[in-house]
Formats: structure tokens, sequence, C-alpha cells
């Protein structure tokens, strides 16, 4: 595939974006546009292809009022045009690899056991794998993998984006009726578009120099 953006158009992109702090409420994202984030969530990867997550895309106003006393009243949660809450599987086990398998087999066409091999690896590695200790905290990382494709396909289509760890986890579960559920809150992104007189929207970045974060051997 022919890139469709240059070395220098994408870094144009990342300057641009920032941690945004005051949206304009009554500006709104393009369906297109919308569409496009949402499927960049869907592609997003994760290890071994397993999607631990769920993101739950928050419209309506009475939630969202909900969620931001959840978020000591920070206004990004209200006034942002989207608010998507990012959940990871509390858990994996053989069941989450059945479904990717038969998901895999449907979409490749793929007799499901000639998969029997790779599916007992994943399992193995979920029973004795480095991640076995943590799998909530496992299936957090792959979902946090998806909060960065967000906000870069976020900032190509010139969308602004904040992420947001500043937030009562526990309460958004309430408030999204996780509880009890198999998914549980870690973080969340608000998208739209920057308030005019958003004063960090031109702060320089603070930036390490790149020779003291890339090591080259």
């Amino acid at each position: 595939m022919e890139p469709t953006t240059s070395p220098d158009q994408l870094l144009r992109c990342l300057q641009w974006r920032y941690a945004t702090k005051r949206f304009d409420p009554t500006r709104r994202i393009p369906d297109a546009t919308w569409q496009a984030l949402e499927q960049a969530l869907v592609l997003a990867p994760s290890s071994f292809g397993l999607q631990p997550w769920k993101f739950v895309v928050v419209d309506d106003p009475a939630l969202r009022t909900a969620l931001r006393a959840q978020s000591w009243n920070q206004s990004q949660v209200t006034d942002a045009h989207r608010y998507v809450v990012i959940a990871a599987l509390r858990t994996t086990n053989e069941h989450d690899v059945d479904r990717f398998l038969q998901r895999t087999a449907e979409v490749r066409g793929t007799p499901i056991e000639s998969m029997a091999g790779y599916g007992k690896v994943i399992k193995d590695f979920l029973v004795k794998g480095w991640a076995a200790k943590d799998l909530f905290g496992w299936n957090a990382r792959q979902a946090y993998i998806a909060l960065g494709q967000l906000m870069t396909a976020a900032a190509l289509l010139g969308v602004d984006t904040c992420p947001m760890e500043g937030i009562d986890a526990n309460g958004y579960d309430r408030v999204l009726g996780l509880h009890g559920s198999r998914y549980a809150t870690l973080c969340a992104c608000a998208l739209g578009y920057r308030a005019a007189d958003d004063k960090y929207a031109t702060a320089p970045k603070v930036r390490y120099a790149p020779d003291q974060v890339i090591e080259r051997r």
C-alpha cells in the first residue's frame, strides 16, 4: 500500500495533538469521521488478537453528567462531543480463546480444527505464561494500545482528544452497570474540538530530547 500521509504531515498532526482541557460544546464530529474513529478502535491490535476489551460510547447526557461527578467534575466529560469509556476483561479464560478461534474461522474461512494447536498455545499461556499472575493487568495493557490508536487516528483526522485517567473507575462501573460483569473500567477518552480559549492549545510540548529516550545499539 502506498503511504497516504507524508512523514512531515504525520509529525505536524502529532505536534498539533495535545490533551485538550477545554472542548467547544457546540462543535460536532462529522458522522463519517466518527465512524472511522470507531473502526480505529475495532482495528486496534492486541496480544494473540484476543481483543479483551469493550468500548462504551456514552452519548446519553444524563450518563455523562453522572460520569462527570465520578471524574472530579472535569468539564471534558460533558463538553466533548463524544466520550468513550475503555473497559477490559477482568480475566481471560479458555472460552474467550474458543470465541476468538470461532471468529477467526468465520472471517478467514479456516476449519476451526486446523487451529487447535494455536488455541492450545494461547490457553497454555493464560495458565502458565508470565501474564497468568495478573490477567487483568495484561488485558489492560492491550486496551491501552487501543487508546493510543484512537488518539493517533483522531489527530490524523483533525479531531481533538483528552485521555482521562483522573476518574473513579469503580464509580464508572457503578454508573455504567459494569459491576458484576466481566468488564471493568480502565480509563476514558473525550473527543471533539478544542475551545478557542483553551490556553494549553498553544503551549509548547515538553518532551525529552530524542537521544535521552531513544537508545541505539
